[in-house]
Parts: C-alpha cells; sequence; structure tokens
C-alpha cells in the first residue's frame, strides 16, 4: 500500500460510517443502515462522500451480515455429515441448562435441523488413529440419497476427531465435489483443529450457513467498487481484531461474525495509543448495543469460547461483551413497574421518536434529547434534523405512570443504561481477575462519550479518552487495523512428559510455517509478527486457561518455567493454584500471525472555529447550567471544568461536575477526576 487513499466503511445497526484518508486529510461520512440491504447503505456511503475510488489503494470493510445471517435465520440451506452414531450431536448439545428454573427453557436452535444431518460409516480415534476406516460405498450412496433434488447450497462435514487426523473428511469432501460440483464445502478442519465435539460441529455448521450469503455479498459490493472505479485491495474485518483480503476469506467467513465491534477496539488502540496509553478498557455505545472489550498492554483479550443465538463459535474473537444499551434501544416498564432499557431496539428503521421516521417507543437517544445532553441543532454536527418534541411525547406515558417530569424520568433511564454497561465492563475486567481502576476508559461510537464519565465514577476509574471523531472510530479501526491468521490445534500431553518443551516448540514451528504459507499465498509477507498461546488446564479439570508466549520464552523454554507461568495465569483469574497437588497439562496451541500495514494514519479532529454557549440541562435529578463548546474552544482554553458538553461532527462528550477535561496533542479528550 501506498500513501494514496484509504477507505475504511463500517455498516452498524443505525448507521453505515466511512473514514477517508487522503493527500487533503480526513474525509468522514454518516449515512443511515439499511438493514433490507446492508450493501446499499455501504455504497451509499461511498457514493455521498464524493471519493475518487480509482485513486483508493486500501478499501477495507465490515459489516454485520453474517451476524444477521444467523440471528435472523436467513442463511444458507446446509447438509451436515457426521459420523454415525452422531447424528443428533446438534440437537442434544450440552447438558447445561441457561436458565435452571424456566419451566418452559428450550435449548438453542442449531442452524441444521435432524432433516438435513446424515451420518456416514466411520471413526477416528482423539489421538487420530483410524478406529473404522472410511466405508466409500456407503458414504457415497448416502451422499448421492441426501443432496439429490435437496436443494441445498451448502455442506457442512464435521467427523469425530478429525481435530486429530482430518483424512476422512478431506475424502468426504474430494467424493461430494466429484459429483455435485459448485456445492460448497465446509470442513471442520478447515475451521477449527480443537477438540469438544459439539462446538466443533456448532462452529462448522455455522461456517457452511453464512459462507454463501457472504460470498454473495462480498461479489455484489465487489462489483458496485469495479463500476466506481476501484482496483486496489479489498479487505473485510474479522471478529479477532484483524482483516484478510477478500479471497481470503473464501471458506473464512465465519471469522466476520463481529466485526464491527472488533474494529473500534483496533481503532480505540491506534487513537489511545499515540497518547501512551495501553490498558484499557474501550466502550462503543452506538445505536443498537454497547460492546465493551478490555486491552492489556495494547492486545485485546482472544477468547475461543464465543456464542452467537445461543449457539458456541469455537474460532478465535475479541473477549467482547455485549450488552443492549444503545441509543436506540427502548425503554420500558417490566410487569412489576421496574424501569428497564433494552434489549430490543428501534434499531434505524423506524428509530428513535425524535427521527420523525414514525418511531413512538422512547429510546435512550429521546431520554438525551429530553434532558438537555443532546441537543437538536447539533446532532450528527447538524447534518441531520431531530424532534425533540416527539422525545417528550414518547417519555409521556412512562412519566405519567411513574407521577414525575419527563425530564425526571429520562435522566432515570439513562442511569439505568449507564449500569447495564457497569456491568457489562465488570464481566470483562474484575470476572477475568482485572482491577478496571488500573485501566483507562475510551468511549466511542456516537453515545459513548456522553455517558463515559458515569460509567468511569461507579467503577472507580479516574482518566478517560475520547478519540476524535468517536462516533466513527469502528471505521477508522477498519483501515488502522492488520492483516491477521489465528491457526489453532488440539494435542493433549501433560506438562511432566519427557520432552514437554520440546514437543511445544516443534507444534509451534509447525503451525507457524502453515501459516506463513497461508498469508504467502494472499501476498502478505511483510513485517510478519506472532503471537503463541497454550491452552492449559489442571488435569481432570473441564475448562481451560490461556497462557501466552514470546518467542523469545519459546526458544529457551523448560516444563518449571510453563508451569510458572500457567499457575500465575490460573491464580489470577480463582485466587488459588493447584500446583502441589495436581498436574498441569497443554491441551491446545493457537498461533497468531500478523502484517501491519506500512503506517497508520493519524485520526484528526475537524478544523473549525471555536465556538460556545450556555445550556440548561438535566442531570442527577436537577437542572444544571453547562457551558457547551466544540473541540477547538476547549483546545483554545487549555481545560475545562465540567459540567461541559463538547461536540463534534459525530459525538457529543458529557463532562459532569467533578471533572476535567483538556485535548492533548494528539487530539484526544483527557478527563481527569
Amino acid at each position: 500500500m501506498s500513501d494514496r487513499t484509504r477507505v475504511g466503511v463500517e455498516v452498524g445497526g443505525t448507521f453505515t460510517d466511512l473514514v477517508a484518508f487522503e493527500a487533503g486529510g480526513v474525509r468522514i461520512t454518516k449515512v443511515p443502515s439499511t438493514p433490507q440491504a446492508p450493501h446499499r447503505g455501504a455504497i451509499a456511503a461511498l457514493d455521498e462522500s464524493g471519493l475518487a475510488l480509482e485513486a483508493a489503494d486500501d478499501l477495507v470493510h465490515g459489516s454485520t451480515v453474517a451476524t444477521n445471517a444467523v440471528l435472523e435465520r436467513k442463511g444458507a440451506k446446509v447438509a451436515f455429515f457426521a459420523t454415525e452414531g452422531f447424528r443428533d450431536l446438534l440437537a442434544l448439545q450440552r447438558q447445561s441448562r441457561r436458565s435452571i428454573y424456566d419451566i418452559r427453557y428450550r435449548k438453542p436452535e442449531p442452524v441444521v435441523p435432524r432433516r438435513d444431518t446424515f451420518d456416514i460409516p466411520e471413526r477416528t480415534g482423539p489421538h487420530g488413529e483410524v478406529v473404522t476406516p472410511l466405508d466409500e460405498a456407503a458414504a457415497r450412496h448416502r451422499v448421492r440419497q441426501a443432496l439429490q433434488g435437496g436443494g441445498y447450497e451448502s455442506v457442512a462435514i464435521c467427523l469425530l476427531n478429525s481435530y486429530a487426523n482430518p483424512a476422512h473428511e478431506r475424502r468426504m469432501a474430494e467424493m461430494i465435489a466429484e459429483r455435485f460440483p459448485g456445492t460448497g464445502i465446509t470442513c471442520s478442519c478447515d475451521v477449527t483443529r480443537e477438540f469438544r465435539e459439539y462446538e466443533r460441529a456448532s462452529t462448522t455448521t455455522l461456517a457452511a450457513y453464512v459462507q454463501p450469503v457472504i460470498d454473495r455479498y462480498l461479489g455484489a459490493f465487489e462489483r458496485a467498487l469495479g463500476e466506481r472505479g476501484f482496483a486496489g485491495r479489498f479487505s473485510l474485518m474479522q471478529s479477532n481484531g484483524g482483516r484478510l483480503p477478500a479471497s481470503g476469506m473464501a471458506g473464512n467467513a465465519i471469522t466476520s461474525l463481529y466485526s464491527g465491534p472488533a474494529a473500534g477496539v483496533m481503532g480505540a488502540i491506534r487513537q489511545a495509543g499515540r497518547s501512551g496509553y495501553s490498558n484499557l478498557i474501550t466502550f462503543d455505545m452506538g445505536g443498537t448495543s454497547t460492546d465493551v472489550c478490555l486491552v492489556q498492554e495494547g492486545t485485546p483479550v482472544l477468547t475461543s469460547d464465543a456464542e452467537i443465538d445461543g449457539l458456541p463459535i469455537r474460532v478465535p474473537v475479541l473477549d467482547i461483551v455485549t450488552v443492549g444499551a444503545g441509543g436506540g434501544s427502548i425503554v420500558w416498564r417490566d410487569d412489576g413497574g421496574m424501569l428497564r432499557v433494552g434489549p430490543r431496539s428501534a434499531g434505524a428503521e423506524p428509530g428513535p421518536a425524535c427521527y420523525r421516521r414514525g418511531g413512538t417507543d422512547p429510546t435512550i437517544t429521546d431520554a438525551h434529547l429530553v434532558r438537555g445532553t443532546v441537543l437538536a441543532d447539533t446532532f450528527l454536527g447538524g447534518r441531520m434534523a431531530v424532534d425533540p418534541a416527539l422525545s417528550r411525547d414518547a417519555f409521556g406515558a412512562l412519566a405519567t405512570h411513574a407521577g414525575c417530569s419527563v425530564e425526571r424520568v429520562a435522566d432515570d433511564a439513562i442511569r439505568v443504561a449507564e449500569h447495564n454497561i457497569v456491568r457489562a465492563i465488570q464481566l470483562v475486567s474484575t470476572e477475568r481477575g482485572r482491577d478496571p481502576r488500573d485501566y483507562v476508559l475510551v468511549p466511542f461510537g456516537g453515545a459513548g462519550p456522553l455517558h463515559a464519565a458515569r460509567v468511569a465514577e461507579v467503577l472507580g476509574i479516574s482518566s478517560i479518552v475520547i478519540p476524535p471523531a468517536a462516533g466513527v472510530l469502528s471505521a477508522f479501526g477498519l483501515v488502522a487495523s492488520d492483516f491477521v491468521r489465528y491457526e489453532s490445534r488440539t494435542v493433549r500431553f501433560a506438562l511432566d512428559e519427557a520432552g514437554a518443551a520440546k514437543r511445544v516448540r516443534e507444534q509451534f514451528a509447525a503451525m507457524r510455517a502453515d501459516a506463513e504459507a497461508a498469508f504467502a499465498a494472499l501476498g502478505l509477507t511483510r513485517g510478519l509478527v506472532y503471537t503463541h498461546t497454550l491452552e492449559m488446564r489442571y488435569v481432570g479439570q473441564a475448562f481451560e486457561v490461556a497462557v501466552q508466549l514470546d518467542a523469545e520464552e519459546i526458544a529457551r523454554l523448560d516444563a518449571a518455567h510453563l508451569r510458572e507461568r500457567f499457575n500465575d495465569a490460573h491464580h489470577r483469574i480463582f485466587e488459588f493454584d493447584d500446583s502441589r497437588t495436581n498436574r498441569p497439562e497443554i491441551v491446545s496451541f493457537r498461533l497468531g500471525i500478523a502484517s501491519p500495514p506500512p503506517s497508520v494514519p493519524a485520526l484528526a479532529g475537524t478544523d473549525e472555529a471555536p465556538h460556545e454557549a450556555l445550556v440548561t440541562l438535566f442531570d442527577g435529578g436537577e437542572r444544571v447550567s453547562a457551558r457547551r463548546l466544540n473541540r477547538s474552544a476547549l483546545l483554545q482554553a487549555g481545560t475545562g471544568e465540567g459540567p461541559l458538553l463538547i461536540a463534534d461532527d459525530t459525538s457529543t462528550a458529557y463532562v459532569p461536575p467533578g471533572w476535567r477535561a483538556r485535548v492533548d496533542s494528539h487530539h484526544n479528550v483527557i478527563l481527569t477526576r
């Protein structure tokens, strides 16, 4: 990539954001999303921006297409092939119940029903040994019976213990491709090489379910880009915080499920890092939800235990917790009269009541207009007209029920939303063995900076970093992200076995060779960086703890050092270690490979004339007189004491009493208590 135009386009639940870096500076565009056809919103953002796409070298895209395909059950029709005797694997799932006392509880519905599941005579043992050879004649007959006239667009293959030996899966894929060319085939050994049969089968079927949807979406998007003269590199954001060229997403669409939230985290890391902050809690509050993530020393925490709609996904994703507390989240009272916020959202259509698109339910955006922390003339920099009177009408019934003013019930709704966010942050910090007071809070999204200070007060956080153009930080994160790929393998052995350290080095070396070959096929060879993670546990435990090692540690690794690292990681999370009475074992290996861009552009604030005014708002049950100013005015003043409203073109920050604000040399607004 050269220093020519670089573009990031992120499709959110309410707005589609574009950030472009070109010779003349930064160009920002924000348009309403089109949930029924997400690519239209993305193309509309490109058209409205006025960019000359023929001059763009790099375009990165993040969308909710894969996520929506699962949540709305609009993916491909999938035929699932499993080992004989395991046809009911997707239906049986796990013994646990999410809601123990709910007599109407039902397990989450898999994306492939039992009638579309077929079993194949074969069996592989947990160490890769062939217990029952693949019966090719029976397999061909079963494939023909299943797929002939079945209308299947995609095939998922997940055979027992194929993570240890994928030979039978490979042969099944060959037979299907010979007999039914053009049918999409997803093998579990290409999606996840980790143990636990249900989780692996769930991941594989989800991958097959969304792959054709993503392929069609990317095809239509690439055609639209070609019509507009774009001939540069087109990449897609992944859930792991890195991107891949569109060609690398063939057979890999499952990694894009949470691309939008992941892009925001990477944007926060890049921008806060410019000001010297590396231990962060990112807080992305958009139109439909709030996503929070913990970042340790500039690296976000990864997990392999993610879920979507109750279904497990065994691929590395950023450890992001999502709650229904976005700007469009609906405020309501439950049967007991308690005020609630979300998870239902007004979304982009019809949107909050103030949008004048037919919405009548009160939302958090309406609450801010009612209490004065968002002003109609500064909404999206004044580019979008909103009606505060409709917001007041929407809160009328709730206010009447509570016997209070609409300002008071709107203020209470915001408090409820903030406590929902606090709980989400505790899930990624306190419950992971991290003290939130050791981190800075980085809020972004259109609504994040409005709530950050009050959330920080509850958690005891004393510093907040608000990036410039916070409302489009996810789109910036797309451009600022590395190219990333992860390889995972389940290889189990106890740490006290002879040659354990040597096996660790050899396994990582083999995975590194595979990852380098995959990257080279995509034309990615520049400045490769690696991460090495072991999933470990004490023998007999049913869960693993991640232990990350650097290259130097692996080169001089011995069993004693690895035992110490594992005991420390286990103690940090669970406040105890069992090193005296139990044996640690290695369960799985995870290797990450990254190719950073040659340079990361800097996100700067808009160049605008200083502006300041006095406003009245409602906060904490009383009316407060506050200064409203833009970043230029704050920069000119040096510092500002709360209460303040700091507005820019994409978001507004609320600085309550007891907080001080300043703009640093990297255009970040720094709040301190």
